[in-house]
């Protein structure tokens, strides 16, 4: 499974667990479900990442009209506010990661809403059982 599938996936999704298992690397279990069928839990793997947030999804925004995503439940932006706001506040280190080169990832849970930059696509696994 890769990013664009998960962009495809409709329905709700639970934060299970977000886990820093080595410094600087990042891991998201995540329990997709929907009404009718139980999926298996989804863990995400940034390697490395420039930034991530996690929010109380009561107080979560919704996109604006300047932002630009694909994606329902596990989203990629190439325009938004997080990214433009991590390009300011951050210092920018063109030996590991140029800004220009920033990704945008957003995991949309029902209690939680989780916004990770970095430069690599994560590892994606299913976990079944």
């Amino acid at each position: 499974m890769d990013f664009n599938e998960l962009m495809q996936e409709k329905g709700y999704s639970y934060l299970e667990k977000i886990i820093e298992s080595k410094e600087n690397t990042l891991q998201l279990l995540i329990n997709r479900s929907t009404f009718n069928i139980d999926l298996p839990l989804v863990q995400l793997e940034f390697e490395s990442y420039i930034s991530y947030s996690v929010i109380d999804e009561c107080f979560s925004y919704s996109i604006d009209n300047s932002e630009i995503s694909k994606g329902e439940l596990f989203r990629l932006y190439t325009k938004s506010r997080y990214l433009d706001y991590i390009k300011i506040a951050t210092n920018e280190r063109e030996d590991i990661c140029p800004s220009e080169n920033y990704i945008h990832y957003q995991f949309l849970c029902l209690n939680h809403t989780i916004d990770v930059i970095s430069c690599e696509e994560p590892k994606i696994n299913v976990v079944t059982g």
